[in-house]
C-alpha cells in the first residue's frame, strides 16, 4: 500500500495478493518456474494451506452475495476509508468488469467487522515477496 497523507490517498497495489484472495489458488496450486509467484513465500505449499482460512471466509460472504471473492476483498477495502484506492491488475475484460463491480457492493458493518476480525486472529503465512524483492522493501 502507498500512503500519501498530503494528498489523502492511499494507493493499494495488488489488492487481491497475486491472485490469493480471488479463491482460485486452492491447496495443492503449483506454479510453473516462469511463474513470479514459484519464487513468493507466501505461495508455498504450506502457506497456502495455513492462509486458506481467510480464502474460505471470502468465499462464504460472497456466496451469500451471489458475488466473487475478489469483489468482496475489493469492496471490504473501499468500505475501509473513501480515500483509498485498489488498483487490481489483470489482463482480461471480463475480470476488469467484476473487479469495477466491486464498487457496488455494500457490506454491512458486520460483514466488514468479520473480515476486519479475521485478518487480526488469522496469522498469515508466507512473505508476500520474494527473498530478492523483499530485501529491498521499505528503502
Amino acid at each position: 500500500m502507498v500512503l500519501s497523507p498530503s494528498a489523502g490517498s492511499a494507493t493499494v497495489r495488488k489488492p487481491l495478493g497475486k491472485g490469493f484472495l480471488t479463491g482460485a489458488i486452492k491447496p495443492g496450486t503449483t506454479f510453473g518456474k516462469d511463474d513470479y509467484r514459484s519464487t513468493v513465500p507466501r505461495f508455498a505449499a504450506q502457506a497456502i494451506e495455513a492462509n486458506e482460512k481467510l480464502v474460505t471466509l471470502l468465499g462464504e460472504l460472497a456466496a451469500d452475495k451471489g458475488v466473487t471473492s475478489a469483489q468482496i476483498a475489493l469492496a471490504w477495502l473501499l468500505a475501509q476509508k473513501p480515500w483509498i484506492v485498489p488498483i487490481p491488475g489483470t489482463t482480461k475484460l471480463n475480470r476488469l468488469e467484476e473487479n469495477l463491480a466491486a464498487a457496488d457492493i455494500v457490506l454491512s458493518q458486520k460483514d466488514t467487522q468479520q473480515i476486519t476480525e479475521a485478518l487480526e486472529t488469522i496469522k498469515i503465512v508466507g512473505e508476500r515477496y520474494s527473498p530478492e524483492h523483499q530485501a529491498r522493501v521499505g528503502r
